[in-house]
């Protein structure tokens, strides 16, 4: 297939600058994978599109600070995201300087602190912060909040609230699970009451994400790595809804990402895994039977996932008819809940 395929119309106003009052303010746009079927609902109504017994599985990364601004030694300025801590004193980051710097440069970040450039590996560098202070309390009491590029603003207190789930707990991620920002608390509450189960995975989700794919055949794209790590608890609770017959929903497609490539090999495998699988229209899914994810950006790896999840023709119709309704699109916006069609 062509990068083209997937492209679409969105007109600016639809992307969500801001997130909703509360978090399960949102939409809700049901795709019946197999007959194609669109209804638009509200988010915080999820429960009743769900049955006891069915698992939910969540992606509990946390979003670091992970956007630093300092100088070179020469004085020029330059620009750091971090997009993966590699130990508690090296990460490999983006850097974004008038001129790329070079193997043992040395960095001024934040006013603060040092940092030496190791090597560069591919676009990316390997960086070392110098001293006794671990790289996540430097980067928690200097960076900034690394919004996605198509939010205009800058990171606001109330971003750093709201671009982070409810239930974030292991620190990694550069980008947020953000089908995971609609739940709150009372939500989660009312799924457990219903006899809904929930489980976590963790995928620490890079700027990659947000890349657009620049080859013409979606065969040559190169997907960023990511890390992830499935517990043994998860897994046992994974078979269970599986031998019952119920459903296990991924909440996000970075939880879909890990539960898939920790089937590749026919069984779930639990542990830590580094994945940089390319899911697109075709791919056989072993895991997940519903899907919860917010609208994907236009030629995005995502939005070939969703398609290869729901069916190419019903995700298209169906973000048509998301831009006609004038749903919110991307991180702060609306949500879709899609049935796999096999």
């Amino acid at each position: 297939m062509r990068t083209q395929d997937f492209d679409f119309y969105l007109p600016d106003s639809l992307i969500a600058q801001h997130p909703t009052h509360v978090r399960n303010a949102s939409k809700l746009l049901y795709l019946h994978s197999k007959t194609g079927t669109l209804d638009d609902q509200l988010f915080v109504d999820l429960p009743n599109f769900l049955n006891a017994g069915d698992l939910l599985v969540f992606n509990d990364t946390r979003v670091i600070k992970a956007r630093l601004f300092g100088e070179k030694s020469t004085g020029g300025a330059v620009e750091l995201l971090v997009e993966r801590v590699l130990d508690s004193q090296h990460v490999l980051a983006h850097i974004r300087a008038s001129r790329t710097p070079k193997t043992g440069a040395q960095l001024r970040l934040a006013h603060a602190f040092n940092a030496e450039v190791i090597r560069r590996e591919d676009d990316l560098f390997h960086v070392k912060f110098l001293g006794d202070v671990p790289v996540l309390e430097l980067l928690e009491q200097y960076g900034a909040l690394p919004l996605p590029p198509y939010i205009t603003h800058a990171a606001e207190a109330e971003d750093e609230t709201r671009y982070q789930t409810v239930y974030a707990k292991h620190a990694g991620a550069v980008a947020a699970p953000t089908a995971g920002l609609h739940f709150d608390e009372a939500m989660l509450s009312a799924l457990k009451t219903k006899g809904i189960n929930i489980a976590y995975v963790t995928l620490h989700v890079g700027a990659g994400t947000f890349q657009p794919v620049r080859v013409d055949n979606i065969k040559d794209h190169k997907m960023h790595s990511e890390i992830y790590h499935i517990s043994p608890e998860t897994v046992a609770l994974i078979e269970t809804t599986k031998t019952k017959g119920a459903k296990v929903i991924a909440v996000g497609t970075t939880s879909l990402r890990a539960l898939e490539s920790a089937a590749q090999f026919n069984s779930m495998q639990a542990g830590q895994g580094e994945t940089a699988i390319f899911i697109t229209p075709g791919f056989e899914f072993k895991i997940v039977d519903k899907l919860i994810t917010n609208f994907h950006l236009p030629k995005s790896t995502l939005l070939m996932l969703v398609s290869a999840f729901a069916g190419f023709a019903h995700i298209k119709n169906a973000y048509q008819h998301a831009v006609k309704a004038e749903y919110r699109f991307f991180s702060y916006g609306d949500a879709m809940l899609l049935e796999r069609n096999d």
